[in-house]
């Protein structure tokens, strides 16, 4: 399918995209392409294909959700130069 220049203008002026009168006739063919492509796989036979969520469904393995470390907050908060409450105390850097 081709895409001639003004509706490649029309699109920029459409899209607040400034193309100039040099690369319109690129743009024009690179979006020719574009839609030759889709009509490509527009014609796919697909009956008999079940759709999927995502490509790596049958495959990806995920782990476990349960806790694999112990909570050492406390031992962080010793190490912190400053502290109230739980929470770290850090010097202002906006006024």
């Amino acid at each position: 399918m081709a895409v001639d220049t003004q509706t490649v203008e029309k699109l920029a002026e459409l899209a607040r995209i400034a193309i100039s009168k040099q690369t319109i006739e690129e743009v024009s063919n690179r979006l020719g392409d574009v839609l030759q492509l889709v009509d490509q796989l527009q014609a796919v036979n697909t009956d008999g294909i079940a759709p999927m969520a995502h490509p790596l469904d049958e495959i990806q393995v995920l782990r476990a959700d349960k806790i694999t470390e112990s909570n050492n907050r406390k031992d962080f908060l010793e190490l912190a130069p400053q502290t109230e409450d739980g929470l770290y105390l850090v010097p202002k850097v906006i006024d």
